[in-house]
Parts: structure tokens; C-alpha cells; sequence
């Protein structure tokens, strides 16, 4: 990110962020939505290593479209903008975009939605890990 920016600043137009800190603060927050939803599908994987497999896949290619990143959150319908609600990547990237542009001011997002949901991902994962570690066998894997 910071290679991109820096090449786009010294080759293009100047780059200005109107808050840089609580931008980079929400970036770390999607990177950290990202790994609770990882190890909740890390600890179902020795259970249910095809679904596992399957799931992640789709929720990568669900998240291209669910993010927010193609659309503007504040120019959505409400019956669009009930379909990406659920998403905290939608959250975060709308709230992204109030920190980052000047005369940009979200609406339609919380900051503490994708906060909360991920800490109860996180929960749920490191459940999920301390009982698949006390109850998985090392000879699951041993036939693949």
C-alpha cells in the first residue's frame, strides 16, 4: 500500500489524505475482520475440510462483490444498501472513505459493527481451535 501510494504521489498528482491515522487504524480493521473469519473457518477445517475448502472460496468471490469497494455507499437505495449491511468490509470501507476524503461523510455504516463482529469471530475461532487441538486426531489426515 505504502509502495503504491508512495509511486503514485512521485510519478502522478500529489496524494492527500484528510486522516491518514484513523484511515490506517480502519485498514488494519478489515486486515483483522479478514483473520477472524480465517481462523473460524481454521478450526471447522479438520471437521469439515470440504466445506471449509468450498466456504472460503466463496466468501473470497462474495466479498469482491459485498465489500463496498465498487459502489458509494450514500448513493445506494435502501433496498441495495439492505443487501450489504451485513458485511463489516462494507462498514469499514464506507468509513474508510469519510477518513480519507474531504467532503465525503458516511451515512450508512457504524464503526463499531465490524469492531463487534469481529471480536465475536475471534471468540468463536479460539473456541472452536481449543476444542478441535483437544479432540482432533493426528490420523484424520493420514489417508489423504
Amino acid at each position: 500500500l505504502f509502495v503504491i501510494l508512495f509511486a503514485y504521489h512521485t510519478l502522478m498528482n500529489p496524494v492527500v489524505i484528510d486522516q491518514p491515522i484513523p484511515a490506517l487504524g480502519l485498514f488494519l480493521m478489515s486486515w483483522a475482520s479478514g483473520c477472524a473469519v480465517g481462523l473460524v473457518l481454521f478450526a471447522l477445517n479438520p471437521w469439515f475440510p470440504t466445506f471449509t475448502s468450498l466456504f472460503s472460496t466463496f466468501y473470497r468471490r462474495i466479498q469482491m462483490l459485498a465489500s463496498g469497494k465498487m459502489f458509494v455507499a450514500n448513493s445506494l437505495p435502501p433496498v441495495m444498501l439492505a443487501m450489504f449491511d451485513w458485511n463489516p468490509l462494507f462498514h469499514i470501507i464506507d468509513q474508510i472513505r469519510g477518513f480519507v476524503f474531504n467532503n465525503y461523510f458516511p451515512r450508512n455504516s457504524l464503526l463499531d459493527y465490524p469492531v463487534y463482529v469481529s471480536l465475536g469471530l475471534v471468540m468463536i475461532g479460539l473456541m472452536g481451535e481449543f476444542y478441535t487441538r483437544q479432540h482432533v486426531s493426528s490420523s484424520w489426515g493420514a489417508r489423504r
